[in-house]
């Protein structure tokens, strides 16, 4: 079992930045991959960024390729998304994953766990 929690969302004008901060807990964490996923209002929840679990390899859906970063701290407990230049169409509850990887240097596209959600609003 791993626990999610995120922080961080807000409200931003457009071209603002936030960073959205999520501290993983549990016995086996080091186990997996971590990312982000969103779902905007009337949407389905969709991939936004992910990191391998042996940190090297980061992937990035193409709707914010250039504008958000994702990183984790030393420990690996904590991951971050970096949102730069937001726009309107980023409105979404943003939510923290984990998904369990043997392998070291995949994306989690398939989450096992997710947080509670962090708001995100980008007014125009």
């Amino acid at each position: 079992q791993v626990q999610l929690v995120e922080s961080g969302g807000g409200l931003v004008q457009a071209g603002g930045s936030l960073r959205l901060a999520c501290a993983a807990s549990g016995p086996t964490v080091k186990n997996y991959a971590m990312g982000w996923f969103r779902r905007a209002p009337g949407k389905e929840r969709e991939f936004v960024a992910g990191l391998s679990r042996g940190g090297s390899r980061t992937a990035y859906a193409d709707s914010v390729k250039g504008r958000f970063t994702i990183s984790k701290d030393d420990n690996g407990n904590t991951n971050y998304l970096q949102m730069s230049d937001l726009q309107p169409e980023d409105t979404a509850v943003y939510f923290c994953v984990a998904e369990f990887q043997i392998s070291l240097d995949e994306i989690p596209l398939q989450p096992d766990f997710y947080g509670q959600g962090t708001q995100v609003t980008v007014s125009s």
